[in-house]
């Protein structure tokens, strides 16, 4: 079993480290020929590209002129302890793993990334900001799908290959993110969880904010409990989700919660 999540927009860099254990990312021959075409941007250029504010392009103008590899402690941190979003809230992987967690974390849960591809929970990387939706132009194509696809989908498949139990991909990632992936390529049971949430007895629909922590909170269940079967992904109950049988299908088991 394999587990995708997104990456976040908010990064940690400042907080002590939770574990000492590193990798390298492995797909770094890509991520230097996109920053590559990033750094002969100018501000301006950044700033119309991703669609953000000045500051921001400027800062992330910065970030592209001082990446470079090998990465060092000084300049980079692993993934699952860079990323600060309400994903990452939900995982609290620094408060939460085990040295044995991060081991079993390495093997089972990825993050997809517009910048390095799939990153490996202790992978190291440096501040980055590039969203997979991002159109630019690359030798693949005309935008950062064209250039990740197939590598994305091709580590995946081997990582699924690799990991403890069935060949099921367990899939926390925003649609933005997944559609890196090429399914059919894939050849794996695509699990795609849902989250509902009702509020004085309304409706359940999806709220986007308790989603994203409940996606983080999933994943750091399926870790710490080795869950490594479609049956045991229906046991997670974190912050008052249960499992809704008569709302779910095979691929998309579906959790509510009432406030």
């Amino acid at each position: 079993m394999l587990i995708v999540v997104s990456p976040a927009k908010s990064l940690d860099y400042e907080s002590p480290l939770a574990t000492s254990k590193f990798s390298e990312p492995r797909l770094l021959h890509e991520s230097e020929e996109l920053v590559g075409a990033l750094s002969t941007r100018s501000p301006a250029e950044i700033q119309e590209l991703m669609h953000i504010s000045p500051a921001l392009a400027e800062l992330n103008f910065e970030r592209f002129q001082d990446w470079q590899i090998p990465f060092t402690h000084d300049t980079s941190r692993a993934a699952v302890l860079a990323f600060a979003g309400d994903v990452y809230t939900g995982l609290n992987a620094p408060a939460s793993f085990s040295e044995r967690d991060y081991t079993h974390a390495q093997k089972t849960f990825r993050i997809l990334s517009g910048l390095y591809g799939v990153l490996r929970p202790l992978d190291l990387m440096m501040p980055y900001r590039l969203e997979m939706g991002t159109k630019l132009v690359n030798s693949r194509g005309k935008d950062l799908y064209a250039y990740w696809r197939e590598v994305v989908t091709d580590t995946l498949r081997a990582d699924l290959d690799a990991s403890p139990g069935a060949s099921v991909l367990v899939n926390l990632a925003s649609n933005e993110y997944f559609g890196a992936v090429d399914v059919k390529r894939l050849d794996a049971n695509v699990i795609s969880p849902v989250f509902l949430d009702s509020k004085d007895g309304g409706p359940h629909k999806i709220v986007s904010f308790f989603a994203k922590r409940a996606r983080g909170e999933m994943s750091g269940f399926l870790i710490k409990e080795r869950v490594t079967t479609i049956k045991g992904i229906a046991d997670f109950d974190g912050m008052g989700y249960r499992f809704d049988a008569t709302r779910s299908t095979p691929e998309t088991p579906t959790f509510v919660r009432s406030n």
